[in-house]
């Protein structure tokens, strides 16, 4: 599925002490997670993904030492940003990843980033992933698209910078002339 030599490449520039995000994902969705993980870091961010940074973890299975270590690497981190796909939808990580962290951390540092197409998707029993804002995709001043935090529909739409969500704000900037 990923490459061994670009996997190989991202895990030995890797290994930090903290992060920013700590991305919960499917490992089905393993390639666009890649894709994913640059246009987070486009923003200063860094990013864990537990398949560079903790190659060694098997996730097809529920341990002790894994949930241990998925543990620790959310407390080294200020947000999660939940990527949500149809694969998502069966993982047996992600529902308990996102748990730990709201109560670790709390819902101001969580944001839902859909990877699957259309307008307020909102997965059939997954209805909790309504409770938290999305990352999108917006222009920036400069023009560049970078990835923000939004919650609202249409013209009532708010945002927050990543790091805003970092720092578990509350406070959304409203949306205006195409940003």
């Amino acid at each position: 599925m990923v490459f061994g030599g670009a996997r190989e490449a991202l895990r030995k520039s890797a290994k930090l002490d903290s992060y920013d995000i700590f991305l919960s994902h499917s490992f089905r969705d393993a390639e666009i997670i890649l894709g994913v993980k640059k246009i987070l870091e486009r923003s200063g961010r860094t990013v864990y993904v537990d398949w560079i940074e903790d190659a060694q973890l098997d996730r097809s299975s529920v341990t002790a030492e894994t949930a241990d270590l998925l543990r620790r690497r959310m407390k080294q981190s200020l947000s999660l940003v939940y990527a949500y796909s149809e694969s998502s939808t069966t993982s047996k990580w992600m529902p308990w990843e996102l748990g730990y962290f709201d109560g670790y951390r709390s819902g101001q540092s969580i944001g839902i980033m859909p990877l699957v197409s259309g307008p307020g998707v909102k997965p059939a029993g997954q209805e909790y992933l309504g409770l938290y804002p999305r990352v999108e995709e917006l222009k920036s001043e400069s023009g560049r698209l970078l990835p923000y935090v939004v919650r609202g529909p249409g013209d009532g739409t708010q945002w927050k910078s990543l790091e805003d969500l970092g720092r578990a704000t509350s406070s959304f900037k409203r949306l205006a002339n195409g940003r």
